[in-house]
């Protein structure tokens, strides 16, 4: 499955532990010297329609992202511990 980066606002990010939406992807950080992505960023939720400002925008590690879907992406709540640890 091939998917471009503007495609990913169109996800929406769910838990695959409880099922929780966190919403959909607004952001992505990329490590520049690498290229790597380091992580998805869903912009925190609305408070009273907007006039109460938002909640914080929820930072998602690539190590907990589980899958990718065709209009999902599932996401572990932890990241996956190492065999070392």
């Amino acid at each position: 499955m091939e998917t471009r980066i503007a495609e990913l606002r169109y996800k929406e990010v769910i838990s695959v532990e409880d099922g929780s939406r966190y919403g959909y992807v607004g952001d992505m950080e990329v490590n520049l010297e690498t290229g790597q992505v380091r992580a998805l960023v869903v912009p925190g939720r609305r408070r009273l329609f907007g006039l109460l400002g938002r909640e914080e925008d929820k930072v998602i590690p690539w190590s907990c992202v589980h899958r990718f879907g065709e209009d999902i992406i599932l996401v572990q709540n932890r990241p996956p511990l190492s065999n070392g640890e």
